[in-house]
């Protein structure tokens, strides 16, 4: 675990061994590799992808690599990732047994689906307001 708070993902991952920086690259590449046009930062002191919103962050502990937020809306992804869910509904990949790139590009493409039709919808709601607004006479003021 990095000793002081990393201001890029560089520094997030040149903290850890080299064995644990290998997983880190490789999963830091899939996320990039699943969401192009994602922005990678650090968010809570760990490294998060952002787009329309935080898509996912990642974090290497002693024995897992953490995978952030909970995974939602989808039930069969919901199925196959079970066995890594931990007690808030992050995810807890082994550091012990090959890590499941394939699957955290899935979980990435969702998470980029769901932002992109959360912030079409919020566009939307947004233009509904200002065209309410528009139409709405405004209100004299009362005499005094």
């Amino acid at each position: 675990m990095p000793r002081a708070k990393p201001n890029t993902v560089d520094d997030y991952i040149a903290a850890f061994d080299p064995d644990v920086r290998a997983v880190l690259d490789k999963v830091r590449a899939t996320i990039r590799e699943a969401a192009p046009g994602a922005v990678e930062g650090i968010g809570y002191g760990i490294p998060v992808f952002r787009l329309q919103g935080p898509l996912v962050y990642f974090a290497a502990f002693k024995r897992h690599i953490g995978l952030y937020p909970p995974v939602k809306g989808d039930a069969a992804l919901a199925k196959r990732i079970a066995r890594y869910a931990g007690e808030k509904g992050n995810l807890r990949l082994p550091l012990d047994e090959p890590m499941p790139y394939a699957l955290i590009a899935r979980i990435t493409r969702l998470r980029v689906r769901q932002n992109l039709a959360q912030a079409g919808a919020r566009a939307a709601g947004a233009k509904r307001a200002r065209v309410g607004r528009a139409a709405t006479p405004a209100r004299a003021k009362a005499a005094p």
